[in-house]
């Protein structure tokens, strides 16, 4: 139990510098959902479910608004 958490917080670390390093925007946007859903998971692990329900419908949520914005951006600079 304490390997996997151990791994996944090192997840995090990488998808945290993955995002801070990112050239491309839309992947950077992707990348965040991961970071999202292995944050999930490592509530789930630890026994908040309540948490992790939550941490799920603001990735969601946040990863469709930042998709919507890019669309937005792209289609104004063109």
């Amino acid at each position: 139990m304490l390997l996997l958490q151990a791994l996944l917080l090192m997840g995090l670390i990488a998808i945290t510098i993955s995002i801070i390093f990112g050239k491309n925007i839309l992947i950077t946007v992707i990348v965040y959902n991961a970071f999202s859903f292995i944050t999930m998971f490592l509530y789930i692990v630890m026994g908040a479910p309540d948490v992790a329900f939550t941490e799920a419908v603001i990735g969601v949520i946040s990863t469709v608004y930042f998709l919507m914005i890019l669309k937005n951006v792209y289609r104004k600079s063109k």
